[in-house]
């Protein structure tokens, strides 16, 4: 894959030259090699996104796989700030949330704040987060769970609560 995406850059760059280098190219011509660049492009721009997915299954095999997501729940006008992910008792996950991140998660998003090989079994997760009310009242809280790994891929969604001080857990 990477010789072919070289391969294809290289091409563009050999077509760009030969257009610099041409003196009498017609407007036509100017166009059809432009055209030809934009094909390029887009090949490059479809193989690095099938590279990315390759190397995501690579580094993250569906039998070993396990995600976490963030979440709010509907209508919450709680403005998270922070969440820290412990797993088996080691930090895998900080997160610092801007201004876009608490939009977006207000209306619905959910957040994939770590991905992780794990071994089948029985594993602690803890979180911890802070955040502030729309009044400026801050809520702190933590809550642990136990996450049960078995041979396939394993999403867990933290359904933070924020004013009522709780945090859901929720297999997918």
């Amino acid at each position: 894959m990477c010789r072919i995406l070289i391969s294809l850059v290289a091409a563009w760059l050999l077509s760009v030259s030969m257009v610099a280098s041409a003196q009498n190219v017609s407007r036509e011509e100017i166009r059809g090699l432009d055209e030809q660049i934009q094909d390029v492009k887009q090949d490059v721009i479809g193989l690095t996104s099938e590279l990315n997915r390759l190397e995501e299954k690579l580094l993250y095999p569906s039998n070993t796989e396990a995600a976490f997501f963030v979440s709010l729940p509907d209508g919450n006008e709680f403005s998270l700030e922070s969440v820290e992910v412990k797993l088996d008792n080691q930090v895998v996950a900080h997160h610092l949330y801007t201004y876009r991140e608490i939009e977006a998660l207000q209306q619905g998003g959910v957040q994939r704040i770590h991905t992780a090989n794990v071994q089948t079994g029985a594993h602690t997760l803890e979180v911890s987060y802070f955040g502030k009310s729309k009044s400026g009242k801050e809520y702190r809280a933590s809550a642990s769970y136990s996450v049960d790994k078995a041979v396939g891929p394993k999403f867990v969604e933290i359904q933070i609560a924020g004013t009522q001080s709780a945090i859901n857990f929720k297999d997918w």
